[in-house]
């Protein structure tokens, strides 16, 4: 399917006006029309800063999303969707199943709390683009934007009505303790990956790396866009992407699978202030750091598994993961202390318990 994707329908012009002008009244409503706009988030955080931002991943629709209670019982100020958000493989170019599970993801009772009571942003991954692991090989992810984009009721005027990809960022809060949200497109414009030589075997499970020169994994216009997100002021910056950019040890989908691309945005990072990574994909939480050659320690949280959760028995390499995984139902936490210049990340279990946290200073998190 070729061409840019269609402008928003004369419904989604409708629903954007009115969530302009108000904000919901009831928490059963539906989630299109009773989503809490971005803009009154923006325009609270003129004056009071962001300090609770949660995350998750890995959404099973057809599944029970207990973990929603514990999320609402202290919700944060933002939410962030980080990929899989719903299940929806489609190999025909209707999407049908991507279709139905949207529809399915809109009767989850929590989820509909959430979003009539929490601002939030997301980006897909692999399942809610329509193809396991795909990337820009997959033919039909140019209709599947346009469903993430209705399904997230995007307002008229964001640009993913009308370009391809679905990245997006935003800055919250005042001078001296802004938030950039930066949420990057690991699929629309990725190269194909090298396979595995060696099925199943530890560290080589699916794919190798691939030093390939030619293969991308956001693309010249993304990769143009994300550095010039980097221009913008902040003093944090939490840049999620889907897939895991510093975990090491495993063959499954990871910025390692394209070793150029992961060293040019590990570079791009170290001449950027405040970056914190976030990401999800892996059906667990953890928390791993980095601090050989690069300007500051790099910390990424991976949570993934809002209700899919791995099954694996053994153990998986991690020479820089702090500790343990957390296998179990999980969320992300991001708790800003501005006053001590300090930010906390964490894996909350499904009973809202942080397993894994460490605390960051700001002060740290400098290029130069």
């Amino acid at each position: 399917m070729t061409g840019t994707p269609p402008a928003p329908p004369r419904r989604a012009v409708l629903l954007g006006a009115l969530a302009a002008l108000t904000l919901p009244s009831s928490a059963g409503a539906s989630p299109a029309s009773a989503h809490p706009t971005l803009n009154a988030l923006a325009a609270r955080a003129a004056t009071q800063p962001l300090t609770r931002i949660a995350f998750g991943s890995c959404a099973d629709q057809t599944q029970p999303q207990p973990i929603w209670e514990s999320v609402l019982a202290d919700p944060p100020e933002l939410f962030l969707f980080g990929g899989d958000n719903v299940y929806g493989d489609s190999p025909g170019p209707d999407l049908t199943e991507l279709r139905a599970a949207y529809a399915q993801a809109n009767a989850v009772e929590g989820l509909a709390r959430l979003r009539a009571a929490v601002p939030v942003m997301a980006v897909w991954d692999d399942h809610d683009m329509g193809r396991n692991d795909g990337g820009a090989s997959y033919p039909h992810r140019r209709a599947a934007q346009r469903l993430f984009a209705e399904h997230w009721a995007l307002p008229p005027d964001d640009p993913r009505w009308a370009r391809e990809g679905v990245y997006t960022a935003r800055v919250f809060g005042p001078p001296g303790r802004r938030v950039q949200v930066v949420m990057l497109d690991t699929r629309s414009f990725r190269s194909p990956l090298r396979k595995t030589d060696s099925r199943g075997a530890p560290g080589r499970e699916r794919y190798l790396p691939d030093d390939d020169p030619a293969k991308t994994m956001l693309g010249p216009a993304q990769w143009a866009w994300l550095e010039e997100q980097f221009r913008q002021p902040a003093e944090l910056r939490l840049l999620l992407s889907s897939i895991q950019i510093l975990a090491e040890g495993h063959g499954w989908e990871r910025w390692g699978n394209l070793p150029r691309e992961r060293q040019r945005l590990l570079d791009l990072i170290g001449r950027t202030n405040g970056v914190v990574l976030l990401s999800g994909d892996r059906h667990f939480g953890a928390l791993y750091r980095e601090t050989d050659g690069h300007p500051y320690p790099l910390t990424e949280l991976t949570s993934s598994g809002i209700n899919r959760v791995t099954s694996a028995k053994r153990g998986e390499a991690g020479p820089n993961r702090l500790g343990d995984r957390w296998i179990g139902a999980n969320v992300g936490r991001i708790t800003i202390d501005w006053a001590a210049e300090s930010v906390a990340l964490a894996v909350a279990d499904v009973q809202g318990v942080e397993r894994r946290t460490t605390r960051l200073s700001l002060s740290d998190l400098r290029a130069g």
